[in-house]
């Protein structure tokens, strides 16, 4: 098994950690104390890429070859390995494992916290490929959306890095029909976009490119035309626009991009959470968060600060629900 580990899961588990780094901006969890230990609010973006086309091969040769069951089975192994050489992500698990149960975290809590994270992963590739009958996924205040939709107008859906964004976007694109477009920053990983634009072209042509000069017009034109445009609002992002929101009982960043968006294109923000329970069960959840949001020139900041805040307090809420599905792996109070 040792053998194994070092070689075929540690291909496995660079593809799987990597495979969500390209749908959510999520800092690599690398074994590699060097990668590790320099992971910060936006250190994930100076990381090399460490997905090869032969490793992203394999793992999509076990998972869609041998079935979603024996893949599972190999994600016990892969979380060990993660528990045992990924130091500073394990530290971070802990604190914040901590910090929402209000008492110490052992270690077999951060490995439930790690093998939740890498089962939603793996659920990522079945999902791309279009094979919803092996989920059972249950959908929370679904005429929030729908009637949004019935105006004809476009909204931005928010969302985070707990439990799965997937999950909707890949429903909603292929079986219910949903207009949808997704912000998303592909530039850092090339040859993974490659491999998954290849399992499921449909899902990948609806990419609006964070990193594009001309990403605002594309997000206006999406909106005009009725897209529901998802992004995450729980990691910064490289326009330095922060703000200071409690969480979990203590000041975190949190990044004012996204109710900055929602102003200047004024639209209505729902939110969205997909939550992992864990076999084949996810529960998808909306909110309708605003109609529209004003900002007062006088109050600019203040109005960010309450709007953000207003996100915050229900991702902490959602959080609280599945403490296991917060997939934030860096320094997050820091």
């Amino acid at each position: 098994m040792l053998a194994f580990e070092q070689g075929v899961l540690y291909s496995v588990t660079v593809c799987l950690e990597k495979r969500v780094a390209v749908l959510s901006d999520q800092p690599t969890l690398s074994p590699s104390k060097t990668a590790i230990d320099a992971l910060h609010p936006r250190g994930w973006a100076a990381l090399p890429e460490r997905g090869t086309p032969a490793m992203l091969r394999l793992i999509g040769w076990i998972a869609l070859r041998i079935g979603r069951r024996a893949a599972r089975l190999l994600l016990y192994p892969i979380t060990f390995y993660f528990l045992i050489g990924a130091k500073a992500a394990r530290r971070v698990s802990r604190d914040y494992l901590m910090r929402i149960r209000g008492r110490p975290a052992r270690w077999w809590h951060v490995f439930r916290h790690f093998h939740c994270f890498a089962a939603t992963i793996l659920d990522r590739l079945y999902l791309l490929k279009g094979e919803f009958a092996r989920f059972n996924v249950t959908v929370h205040r679904s005429e929030i959306l729908h009637r949004q939709v019935e105006t004809g107008k476009g909204c931005i859906l928010l969302g985070s890095h707990l439990g799965s964004f997937e999950v909707l976007r890949t429903l909603g694109v292929t079986q219910q029909d949903l207009p949808l477009k997704v912000l998303m920053d592909i530039a850092h990983n090339e040859n993974i976009t490659r491999f998954l634009d290849a399992l499921n072209p449909e899902i990948a042509n609806t990419v609006i490119e964070s990193d594009r000069p001309d990403v605002l017009l594309r997000v206006k034109e999406g909106l005009d035309a009725g897209f529901l445009i998802g992004t995450l609002g729980d990691r910064i992002s490289s326009d330095g626009k922060t703000a200071q929101c409690q969480f979990l009982g203590a000041p975190a960043t949190f990044p004012a991009g996204p109710i900055l968006l929602a102003a200047v294109m004024h639209c209505p923000v729902i939110l969205f959470f997909g939550i992992y329970r864990g076999g084949n069960r996810y529960e998808i959840y909306f909110e309708q968060l605003a109609e529209e949001i004003l900002l007062d020139r006088d109050r600019r900041l203040e109005n960010t600060q309450h709007w953000t805040q207003r996100y915050v307090d229900r991702l902490e809420y959602y959080t609280r629900l599945a403490p296991y599905n917060w997939f934030n792996f860096y320094p997050f109070w820091s």
